[in-house]
């Protein structure tokens, strides 16, 4: 009885307890509770707002378990995610841009192609995807698709509200001992601070310090440890899977990496991404749950702005093209026969690990 809905002030604690609890510790979702309540604030305002254009909004959901309920109707709260309508509408939002600079000299009878890393803010107008967060007693279920796919059927559905490019940021690789070797070898030089304080304070604070204390110049890869290199672009093995699944989804690796840990950064438009392409309005014929036909699971989502619900059910059309639903999935979706639904098929596509031809 699983079920995305947009996040409730009465979902607070449970928000802590997600943040506590993610693997890494994620800077978009700092254990923070004042930053935490200014989230959950930021996004009922922008599901109330009436918005033409993506700005500074914040569309905070989580995953609610409705067969376990509270004296106070509360279901279970398993997991969370956002979107940043506009990643850098309030402050910039920085990343390292990896490029190659020639260095060629005739008389020398020399060339030679150099990486760099050079701080940009060009995602800034994207729309990004984060903070993400699922209970791991779910992780291998379809509770992980539908935590982090069902914000695309709700971009798919108000399209105004967010920018033509999608983009997510994954969190970088940590060794053996937890650190980040991409951070020791860079940012540490310039904070004198631990990975894991910094990336508290970046959650917990404004950002602006980046620009005051980040280098301004391109950095030369060869002067980077052998470890740092080799961090950049990769992602923490506890998202290996998630990034997996973005992939299919359409999603292409882009050049920038986290400024802190180097961690990729993926990016779309969305009308190439499958969720877009494969998604369909199908109005609701209601059946008793053991009469309904065997059938692809899909992505099931309602048309209510501020009341938002997206499931996992069967893809079970009728010859007139109707979805079948249980009384049950169309309660959870908060819909009645004959409404209209939005419908995606769950499984994607095999995943193309490929980089934006924009960017080579």
């Amino acid at each position: 009885m699983l079920v995305i809905r947009p996040v409730k002030m009465a979902d607070l604690e449970a928000l802590v307890v997600l943040a506590e609890h993610a693997t890494p510790k994620l800077t978009n979702l700092p254990a923070n509770r004042e930053r935490l309540e200014e989230r959950i604030e930021r996004s009922l305002a922008a599901f109330n707002d009436e918005i033409e254009f993506p700005g500074n909004e914040h569309y905070t959901f989580v995953l609610e378990n409705s067969a376990l309920v509270d004296e106070a109707r509360h279901g279970e709260i398993l997991g969370t995610a956002t979107i940043r309508a506009q990643a850098g509408a309030n402050e910039a939002y920085y990343t390292y841009r990896q490029e190659t600079l020639i260095h060629a000299s005739q008389q020398l009878n020399v060339r030679r192609e150099v990486q760099t890393l050079a701080l940009s803010h060009e995602v800034s107008d994207a729309t990004l995807l984060c903070a993400y967060s699922l209970n791991p007693r779910y992780k291998g279920t379809s509770a992980e698709s539908l935590l982090r796919r069902a914000r695309l059927m709700f971009i798919a559905q108000y399209p105004e509200r967010f920018s033509r490019i999608l983009a997510v940021a994954f969190p970088g690789y940590l060794d053996a001992q937890n650190e980040s070797p991409f951070w020791e070898s860079v940012g540490h030089h310039f904070f004198a601070r631990s990975f894991h304080d910094i990336n508290h304070i970046a959650g917990v604070r404004s950002k602006s310090f980046i620009a005051e204390v980040m280098p301004q110049f391109p950095l030369y890869l060869p002067l980077l440890t052998p470890p740092a290199r080799a961090a950049i672009g990769r992602e923490h093995p506890a998202h290996e899977e998630a990034l997996q699944e973005m992939l299919a989804e359409g999603f292409v690796r882009s050049r920038h990496v986290d400024i802190f840990d180097a961690g990729p950064l993926v990016k779309a438009e969305r009308e190439r991404l499958a969720t877009f392409n494969r998604a369909a309005w199908h109005p609701v014929r209601l059946r008793p749950d053991e009469t309904l036909p065997d059938a692809e699971p899909a992505l099931i989502a309602n048309q209510a702005l501020g009341d938002f619900r997206c499931i996992v059910a069967r893809y079970a059309l009728s010859a007139t093209g109707q979805l079948m639903l249980s009384e049950a999935d169309a309660k959870r979706l908060g819909v009645e026969e004959g409404r209209a639904v939005f419908a995606a098929p769950l499984t994607l596509p095999s995943a193309v690990d490929a980089f934006d031809e924009g960017e080579i």
